[in-house]
């Protein structure tokens, strides 16, 4: 190791040295919307427990991330109030399945800013200072300033961990190994809404954009070089 904040990942498809000043963890999306039962995934018929799987992980992670100089960067996906950043196919589809974006829920305008609906899980709320990114779409790089964060910030090194590993995760991961970033799965902090998306996604991520790993691998890593864990 070159110095004491570089770690090198035993992880496929093949080892991976990071720097934690140039890496960032992205958390895509772990909102009401999509984990939390009368959100707009519950609405449209899915077993959000699925969902529900990668808090107590990404809350482990968390603990020990907040102690290192990795960026931490939580995403939302959602609309403004009056829905003129939401694509009309996207409005119909919703509505075909029973849970309009827009429309009040039990926790307010569904995929609305502002909304509880729309909000973080209380378990995985951002503290302070963690950058906040709300998105209009499924990538986090399409119509926000992630790139240019990242830039300044020095990033080369992307963890990823969120919902849903087949749709938002896959989607700002595929464009940011496009973009020149090292791209990093972590498995076990990712969920689908059907367990086959999720597999299948994992496949393709070792085998064309990026690297696989567990959180524990890399905990493990930090706990063997450093005593930031």
């Amino acid at each position: 190791m070159a110095h004491a904040q570089q770690y090198i990942l035993d992880i496929q498809p093949y080892p991976l040295t990071l720097n934690l000043e140039q890496t960032a963890l992205i958390v895509i999306d772990m909102q009401n919307d999509f984990c939390t039962e009368g959100g707009f995934a519950d609405l449209m018929g899915y077993d959000v427990r699925y969902t529900q799987k990668p808090i107590q992980p990404l809350q482990k992670l968390l603990q020990v991330l907040r102690q290192t100089p990795i960026t931490i960067i939580h995403t939302r996906e959602g609309h403004r109030p009056d829905l003129t950043d939401c694509p009309a196919h996207k409005l119909e589809r919703s509505k075909r399945k029973g849970a309009e974006i827009g429309s009040e829920g039990v926790m307010g305008r569904i995929l609305t800013r502002s909304s509880k609906s729309h909000d973080f899980v209380e378990e995985l709320y951002p503290l302070a200072g963690e950058i906040v990114l709300d998105k209009p779409g499924k990538g986090g790089f399409e119509g926000t300033d992630l790139d240019i964060i990242l830039r300044n910030r020095g990033i080369k090194h992307l963890l990823f961990a969120g919902v849903t590993t087949e749709c938002c995760v896959h989607t700002t991961l595929r464009v940011a190994s496009d973009l020149g970033y090292e791209c990093i799965l972590l498995e076990d902090c990712c969920a689908s809404l059907d367990l086959e998306f999720h597999t299948v996604s994992v496949r393709i991520v070792e085998a064309i954009f990026g690297w696989v790993c567990d959180s524990n691998t890399l905990l493990s890593c930090l706990q063997l070089f450093s005593s930031v864990a």
